[in-house]
């Protein structure tokens, strides 16, 4: 198991009480810290995890998870979680590893179920992209789902490390998205991602307007960067008036008073995804200031000066 952190202090009681009860322990937990200033550290080492420091490097979505896993080369698979997604129930990851029965999976992800302080808006952003029934989904799938055939999250994935090595591992300089693009390299090659919604982990965030409006800034950078993977998969048509519309129905059921917020979000998330495709535009200054990555801007501007 491989958990990058950066001062959990706040998810240590639950997530360290959460991996002792797991009925299937992994038989190493890896930390890697990016400078903790809290007790993350020692609490996971008295938890019994070997925490590693990045030796220098800057913290980097793929290049960190690689970082991991070149430490770890002799392991058969790599469960991926981070240090805010707490397994929901003893048999977590027991359950994510049985994908891997099917010899065709490369990597396999699950269930993210709402903090229980969510809101209506945080719940279904949870309901909706990660459902209650579990599929497979391969190379053909795309004609079905355009882009979103890859998606998965690290925050609670797992992967083969024979499939991971055979795509080359992951992305050394990745902005965002690391599992994604693992996700599309896989299926192109043949293999599958597995969707598992019986292993759950508890991992929600309930983003601001401003931090709506940078993460989809992010979201236009990655598809810009990575545009590889909408020519290779196809666009999700109608995905984003399909999210809007099931927005709008559950709120109008539940919690009515959030729609005009959801609103203002959805245009929050358009006007940063159009940004964010536009990011050459923008200056390293300006893009910290309009990026949820802010530090991956702020490294790229220290490189251009040590150069």
């Amino acid at each position: 198991m491989i958990i990058p952190v950066l001062n959990a202090g706040p998810h240590l009681d639950a997530m360290i009480a959460a991996l002792e009860r797991q009925a299937l322990s992994p038989e190493s937990v890896l930390v890697i810290d990016s400078g903790s200033r809290d007790a993350t550290v020692e609490r996971f080492r008295a938890y019994g995890a070997e925490v590693t420091d990045l030796g220098g490097r800057s913290f980097n979505h793929g290049g960190t998870r690689r970082y991991g896993t070149e430490l770890r080369l002799d392991a058969d698979y790599y469960v991926m979680l981070t240090q805010d997604a707490i397994p929901a129930d003893p048999h977590s990851i027991e359950t994510l590893l049985q994908e891997f029965d099917d010899p065709e999976v490369g990597m396999a992800y699950g269930r993210q179920l709402p903090r229980a302080s969510a809101g209506a808006i945080e719940r279904h952003a949870r309901l909706y992209n990660y459902p209650s029934s579990s599929e497979v989904r391969s190379y053909s799938d795309r004609a079905r789902y355009g882009v979103r055939t890859t998606f998965c999250s690290d925050s609670f994935a797992a992967y083969r490390a024979s499939a991971l090595r055979a795509v080359g591992g992951f992305p050394k300089d990745c902005y965002f998205a690391e599992d994604q693009y693992v996700a599309g390299k896989m299926l192109i090659a043949g293999l599958k991602v597995a969707y598992c919604a019986e292993a759950r982990v508890i991992h929600s965030h309930g983003y601001s307007l401003a931090e709506e409006f940078r993460r989809y800034f992010d979201i236009g950078v990655w598809h810009r960067r990575d545009a590889w993977l909408i020519e290779e998969f196809g666009r999700a048509e109608g995905e984003g008036l399909r999210f809007i519309k099931s927005e709008l129905i559950y709120l109008l059921r539940n919690s009515p008073l959030d729609v005009p917020s959801a609103l203002l979000r959805t245009l929050a998330k358009y006007l940063g995804y159009r940004f964010g495709l536009r990011e050459a535009k923008f200056s390293s200054v300006q893009k910290q200031k309009l990026a949820m990555q802010s530090f991956y801007w702020a490294q790229q501007e220290a490189l251009q000066k040590d150069t």
